[in-house]
């Protein structure tokens, strides 16, 4: 059974850092993303990684502020933030699929965890 645990929301404020954290089981996947949504928005991509290292961006805005990473030892894909803005405040959602994507969105990846909480105050 695939299952993607997300970790790390909460509080935090204007131009601070917070650290994501997506544990994923249930075997292994050609690609992780984090996509994030606000109240009132779409759900959309801020980034991916594949297995063989590889990482897409949404924008070059995202690769300036966030950095995803992970770690094949403990099936863990990270999100760093940081110089949080008010503005990041959204439901952070990993998501995964067997195979290698490239770019893709929402309707792509076949799993999906249940999504952490991140509220940036001013």
């Amino acid at each position: 059974q695939v299952r993607l645990v997300e970790t790390g929301g909460g509080l935090a404020q204007a131009g601070g850092e917070l650290t994501l954290s997506c544990t994923t089981s249930g075997g292994t996947f050609g690609t992780v993303a984090w996509f994030r949504q606000a109240p009132g928005n779409e759900r959309g991509l801020i980034a991916n990684i594949r297995d063989d290292g590889g990482t897409t961006y949404r924008t070059s805005a995202s690769r300036d502020r966030f950095n995803i990473s992970r770690s094949n030892a403990e099936n863990t894909v990270y999100l760093q933030m940081k110089s949080l803005t008010p503005e990041d405040t959204a439901t952070y959602y990993c998501a995964a699929d067997r195979r290698r994507i490239y770019n893709g969105g929402i309707t792509t990846y076949a799993y999906w965890g249940q999504g952490t909480r991140v509220t940036i105050s001013s």
